[in-house]
């Protein structure tokens, strides 16, 4: 682990305990076990931390993951549900990482106080908005999907994804679901439900199915 790993993880501890206003430069060293001067050869200021946390821990959680973007020449032995599901898999998976899920309790909680904390969840969401995006015009080109209103269709998938996600961190915080384990299904029931409709709305795959 290199300094600037250990930083990071440190300060990360420091937040999942007190939230991202405990966060202090003198705090982080000392966790650490340098001087404050030392820290800000690494960091210029608490700012550029948080957001090279948000960095790290994204790509960290990302490492020896499926991409969650599947090979266009795999499009015509799958249906749509099933690229989706894959996509989505893979980004619950990510999201769902034990450091990254730690560091995204402490923005959700801080977030309609905190403009950087609100800064980042904005920056995912619009990532994955993105990605949607792009993965959708990949599908239409291969004839997967509609062609018509691709920009709202992965908004909306984008977004509802992001709530229902959300409303299962909240469960689990609340006491009303188990954490999440390493291995276990990447999908609640509300989350399959919606990629199966989601599918039927949008997709040609999907309607050839059941017509056979």
């Amino acid at each position: 682990m290199d300094r600037k790993e250990e930083i990071i993880l440190a300060a990360l501890d420091v937040a999942s305990e007190n939230g991202l206003k405990s966060l202090s430069m003198a705090r982080i060293a000392g966790k650490v076990g340098i001087k404050t001067p030392s820290l800000y050869n690494h960091f210029k200021s608490k700012e550029e931390l948080i957001k090279s946390m948000y960095g790290f821990l994204r790509e960290k959680a990302q490492q020896n993951r499926p991409s969650g973007l599947i090979d266009p020449d795999a499009y015509a032995s799958k249906s749509l549900e099933e690229i989706l599901g894959e996509a989505l898999s893979a980004y619950y998976g990510m999201v769902t990482d034990p450091d990254m899920l730690r560091f995204f309790r402490v923005l959700y909680s801080e977030r309609s106080v905190h403009p950087l904390a609100a800064e980042i969840v904005l920056e995912e969401t619009e990532h994955m908005i993105r990605a949607t995006r792009n993965l959708f015009y990949a599908l239409s080109v291969h004839g997967k999907m509609k062609t018509e209103g691709i920009d709202t269709a992965a908004m909306v998938f984008a977004l509802t994804v992001h709530s229902l996600i959300d409303c299962r961190m909240d469960r689990i915080t609340a006491g009303r679901a188990d954490q999440v384990r390493s291995g276990e299904s990447r999908y609640t029931q509300e989350l399959t439900g919606f990629v199966r409709w989601f599918c039927i709305q949008i997709g040609g795959d999907c309607h050839e199915q059941k017509a056979h």
